[in-house]
């Protein structure tokens, strides 16, 4: 199982989870039919049947919707593995050297600029604080 992609897996394990699932929905469905065979009158009959039917319907649509995303996190996750794979089998243009980066000195020059300008609206004072 270790050489087996994992899209493969989950395909699998989808197939198993969908044929327990439309086992269950059958059983239901039966158990619904077999209540309208002993109901006693036509209108009961008619509802467990309607019953019958629906939870069929609705338990198809939720192995149909189980099904469908199975499939597309596996697409998902094949197509993911095959480009990774075209992208390590292509061979990247790396450059010779690095480029280092320059300096900037301009940025210590200015910061020294704000720490000496003097505010607006306060005078520096001769006098020094205690």
């Amino acid at each position: 199982m270790a050489g087996t992609d994992l899209d493969g897996i989950i395909r699998k394990l989808a197939k198993q989870q969908h044929k327990s699932l439309t086992a269950a929905v059958k059983a239901g469905r039966d158990r619904y039919l077999a209540l309208a065979g002993k109901a006693k009158d036509a209108a009961a009959k008619q509802r467990y049947r309607q019953m019958a039917r629906h939870a069929m319907e609705e338990g198809t649509a939720a192995a149909r919707r189980l099904q469908m995303s199975a499939d597309n996190a596996a697409d998902s996750y094949a197509r993911a593995m095959r480009k990774a794979t075209e992208a390590a089998m292509t061979p990247k243009a790396s450059p010779a050297k690095p480029a280092a980066k320059p300096k900037a000195e301009g940025k210590d020059v200015a910061s020294k600029a704000k720490s000496d300008k003097v505010k607006p609206g306060k005078a520096k004072s001769g006098k020094a604080k205690a």
